[in-house]
């Protein structure tokens, strides 16, 4: 099976009111994180899909598909459609985001066995009944992920396939917590400490 990896990274992150993957946590960018927990063994190919210069480096530097999305404003479809079109050989694509800072490598590789376990099933992390990424679409739904439009996601695929659904359960939810501003950064930073003892 050819598995495929997308990172979207070409999100504007308007809430955040400068580019959140410049943002710093536990020593490293949000865009350094993302790309440190894809292993890169476990894919035929890796795409990053961005906007960001800097991004753009740190892909290639890491011996990835850099791809540039020109029109970030038309919506995570066009990143996605871009990935999909990078990778049109791919037999099944993971999807991940740029935003989740302690998402952890070990759990990628978890979730990837688990899908190669049940490669018929769309797979997504969760943690009890909460539902998040990196998700993983056999080839039998790219049909409806290239027919999203404007900020339509994967999601809305999931949603539309529920009854193929099953959830990769991880122990620790604070690895399904994205942040979409400043304030929801700093949260997470306490919550981790809180985790911590600290």
């Amino acid at each position: 099976m050819k598995l495929g990896c997308i990172l979207m990274a070409a999100g504007s992150g308007s809430r955040f009111g400068v580019n959140k993957l410049d943002a710093m946590f536990e020593g490293k960018t949000l865009a350094e994180r993302a790309l440190c927990v894809i292993p890169e063994g476990e894919f035929y190919k890796v795409a990053v899909v961005t906007q960001y210069p800097r991004v753009i480096e740190l892909a290639k530097s890491r011996g990835f598909l850099a791809i540039e999305n020109d029109r970030p404003e038309d919506g995570i479809s066009r990143t996605i459609r871009l990935g999909m079109d990078a990778l049109k050989d791919a037999d099944a694509l993971m999807f991940l985001v740029a935003d989740q800072p302690k998402l952890r490598r070990e759990s990628v590789e978890a979730e990837i066995a688990y899908f190669r376990a049940n490669p018929d099933n769309l797979v997504a992390m969760g943690h009890g009944t909460r539902r998040g990424n990196p998700a993983i679409f056999p080839k039998r739904f790219f049909e409806d992920l290239r027919g999203l439009y404007e900020d339509s996601g994967g999601s809305e695929v999931i949603r539309n396939h529920s009854e193929d659904l099953l959830l990769f359960e991880l122990e620790d939810e604070l690895e399904l917590y994205d942040v979409d501003s400043v304030a929801e950064l700093t949260r997470l930073k306490e919550l981790t400490k809180e985790q911590n003892g600290a």
